[in-house]
């Protein structure tokens, strides 16, 4: 099945990071791909920890899209579809049950991936594998094939304060 997590609030990659650390404790086989992501985050030192659990994305961080040189986008669209052939490989050959894409939504949007290598992703998504997609603003296609989507709502957060993110919580 496919799953969604969407919508303005905290706790997309969180959501997701736990559908990967109850799939691994229950023995399967998790690919978690990030997009847009090189820098470092808490999830992936506690990843390096859990056997079952392989992440794929940028060694190189990219930073916000709205400052990224031509050059920039064309070499992160490059990186997300070795991203894609690595995930499109894995799931032919049925060596792991739950790949997660975490942030897909922002190059799907902006083109920094073809989106036709991601659609053959949702072909593999049956009883034996499972599909995890987090972002915002979700292209049609991606909604029209969750199974699940679930919102996150931001009623308040501390960004409105001018705090900015935080080390184990935001990253």
């Amino acid at each position: 099945m496919i799953q969604l997590y969407t919508g303005e609030g905290k706790g997309k990659t969180t959501a997701a990071a736990g559908q990967a650390l109850r799939a691994a404790g229950s023995g399967n086989r998790v690919i978690f791909a990030q997009f847009m992501k090189g820098n470092d985050t808490g999830e992936l030192h506690s990843f390096e920890k859990i056997a079952g659990i392989r992440v794929l994305r940028s060694s190189k961080n990219f930073g916000f899209y709205s400052k990224m040189a031509a050059e920039d986008k064309e070499e992160l669209t490059k990186i997300h579809n070795e991203i894609l052939d690595e995930l499109l490989k894995a799931a032919g050959e049925k060596s792991c049950e739950m790949i997660i894409l975490d942030e897909v939504t922002y190059p799907v949007n902006w083109g920094l991936l073809d989106i036709d290598r991601l659609k053959k992703l949702f072909d593999f998504s049956d009883f034996s594998h499972e599909l995890v997609m987090t972002g915002r603003e979700p292209a049609g296609f991606l909604k029209d094939s969750a199974d699940y989507i679930t919102e996150m709502k931001c009623v308040r957060h501390p960004f409105e304060k001018g705090i900015t993110a935080r080390k184990g919580i935001e990253f």
